[in-house]
């Protein structure tokens, strides 16, 4: 049995009490995963190992004990033949999002995904769909940028001569598990950890206050930026369809509702957003960008929305993009710079205590 664990730092719902991002409860198959709280609370006792919350974390605050995508990336692409199976090299192929399916679709020069034992899997069901979306969506993208590679579902059924009374999940993954050198299977805390069967939730405290601050790039846009370099450019940059695309996107900005107040920017985990010295502007690197909706779900007058379709020359020429630009001008009040949006004379910090002086003196 794996044990999941969460780096709170690393989650987008600690960096706003406003996010809404709740992909790790939703694709959970065991619902081992619940948001009652701030962060996600976790019953290890459900939890199956399958890595399928790992996939959709926009910035892989999830990890299993006996499983790394970055360590099984390197691995897998010093070994012969494209196959992946739960049975073989991974424990489940929903642990892998459409991001890095293309990452490895052009490393390996075509992939090919072992559906054979979904059928007999007590959650096949569910991660059968999960799979054939990503499946959908790395295709269209890959036909999208002219690759000649595709990824294929198969039911091959790989198996390495697995007993014959497999029982449930747990024993299904058994053989991957255990052909993994049984990894800190002898920590006394961790096997505890694995069995409690109740729902714990992981606290922030001021020893994140650091790590919650820097901004951070994922180890799978690396790697996927890696992998575009192998590539051939397409002989022109397609326009898609920006829902077949969920680990980056475009951005617009409503200029008569944008408010200066710097919250998407300060608040973008990668640092996609960004502005000057001056807060006169506010920046935008679709490339880093990756669609975790935070910059939304701060945004108090919906300033920000996503796009209807992606360019891909970004994938290809990545181009800082300038959503809006501010005149800076000095407060009235206070002297101090600040982004003047439709000609204010105050800033918003002193125009918001004038409201709470007027509201507190009755004369609103």
């Amino acid at each position: 049995m794996s044990l999941l664990v969460l780096s709170p730092a690393k989650c987008v719902r600690a960096l706003s009490i406003n996010s809404v991002c709740h992909d790790c409860s939703e694709i959970c198959p065991t619902t081992a995963i619940t948001l009652n709280g701030r962060l996600p609370s976790i019953n290890q006792s459900l939890c199956v190992g399958c890595g399928g919350c790992l996939a959709v974390c926009p910035s892989e605050a999830l990890s299993l004990d006996d499983f790394n995508p970055t360590e099984f990336f390197f691995s897998f692409a010093s070994e012969e033949g494209n196959l992946i199976s739960c049975q073989k090299n991974i424990p489940c192929i929903s642990a892998l999002s459409s991001e890095q399916l293309l990452s490895l679709c052009g490393l390996k020069k075509g992939l090919t995904l072992d559906i054979g034992h979904c059928s007999n899997c007590e959650i096949g069901e569910k991660v059968l769909k999960v799979i054939q979306e990503r499946y959908d969506h790395t295709n269209y993208l890959l036909e999208a940028i002219e690759s000649p590679y595709q990824v294929e579902l198969s039911e091959v059924a790989y198996n390495i001569s697995a007993p014959e009374n497999e029982k449930g999940r747990r024993d299904f993954f058994k053989t991957f598990h255990l052909s993994r050198i049984g990894k800190i299977r002898g920590d006394f805390e961790k096997e505890v950890q694995k069995s409690t069967d109740m729902f714990v939730e992981t606290l922030i405290d001021s020893s994140h206050t650091k790590e919650i601050r820097t901004k951070k790039i994922t180890d799978r846009r690396k790697l996927f930026f890696t992998s575009l370099k192998r590539l051939e450019k397409p002989s022109r940059y397609h326009i898609v369809d920006s829902g077949k695309i969920d680990f980056t996107s475009q951005k617009i900005m409503d200029e008569g509702k944008c408010t200066a107040c710097e919250m998407c920017y300060r608040v973008c985990p990668t640092g996609a957003l960004t502005s000057d010295l001056r807060n006169s502007k506010i920046d935008f690197d679709p490339f880093l960008c990756v669609k975790c909706h935070l910059c939304h779900d701060v945004c108090e007058s919906d300033a920000i929305t996503l796009s209807s379709s992606y360019n891909l020359k970004e994938w290809y020429e990545p181009k800082v993009q300038n959503l809006i630009t501010f005149s800076v001008r000095r407060c009235d009040e206070c002297d101090g710079l600040f982004s003047s949006v439709a000609g204010e004379r105050i800033c918003r910090r002193c125009r918001l205590e004038d409201e709470e002086a007027r509201e507190l003196w009755g004369i609103m």
